[in-house]
């Protein structure tokens, strides 16, 4: 199927990281034009970016501070300077509070996770309309509905960005640009099966329970936001779609 996103400009905040590059990737190779972004992990940014390039796409690394708004706005200056107006924004990256999720490690994730999303779509939506056409998605958590119970903020960030999402759904369709979030299940990166908390035996029991078998991997997360993001979806607005192999049914 043709997505038609060539040389579309896509920006992937998080996009070091396993789901964030699956993302940038499947964009990359529908002809678009992607910016990896990245805050604490460069080379990895770089093994994407050399990747996209050595399978003939274009990409650049730049750097998204989402606590610091005066990143953010360079950020999109760069992308701007170096590839052409932002026409897709995928809003992956994350913070998370540390375990006991002590105040300053709260604050400091809902302002990433929530306060540097909006902000970071703010940013973006100017351009989005003088051009007619936009397309966000944002990246949430089965956790929305599904929560466990080691934490709250995480889990209470994600409902705030799918509120958001719906606000911006409302608000720029008119201007052709639409916005929809994907949520995850427990998906397979690395630090599911590396975080003290998860681990090869958390995954094997959550593919027990999920009717396909199997847990939820990046490029299952890729494959939907490409399409979201791209001009193939003409209609999708405003919905939250699930990527979790119906594991909801067996809770």
């Amino acid at each position: 199927m043709d997505l038609r996103l060539r040389d579309r400009v896509v920006l992937v905040t998080g996009g070091s990281g396993d789901i964030g590059a699956a993302v940038a990737t499947a964009f990359a190779a529908e002809g678009a034009k992607v910016a990896v972004g990245w805050l604490s992990r460069p080379d990895r940014a770089d093994q994407v970016v050399g990747a996209i390039g050595e399978a003939g796409g274009t990409a650049l690394g730049v750097r998204v501070d989402q606590g610091d708004p005066g990143s953010m706005a360079e950020a999109v200056a760069t992308v701007e300077a170096g590839l052409g107006g932002i026409d897709v924004l995928v809003g992956n990256a994350v913070a998370w509070p540390d375990r006991q999720e002590t105040w300053d490690s709260l604050v400091r994730a809902l302002t990433v996770n929530v306060a540097g999303t909006v902000r970071l779509a703010e940013a973006v939506f100017p351009g989005m309309r003088s051009r007619g056409w936009g397309r966000v998605v944002l990246i949430s958590s089965d956790v929305v509905d599904q929560p466990v119970p080691a934490f709250a903020g995480y889990p209470a960030g994600k409902s705030a960005i799918e509120a958001a999402a719906r606000v911006f759904a409302l608000r720029e369709a008119r201007y052709g640009i639409l916005t929809n979030v994907v949520r995850p299940g427990f998906t397979l990166t690395e630090r599911a099966l590396t975080h003290p908390g998860f681990g090869q035996k958390l995954v094997d029991a959550e593919s027990e329970k999920t009717p396909t078998g199997r847990i939820c991997t990046p490029q299952d997360v890729a494959d939907l936001t490409a399409y979201l993001g791209s001009d193939a979806n003409g209609h999708v607005n405003g919905e939250i779609i699930a990527v979790a192999g119906g594991r909801h049914l067996t809770r």
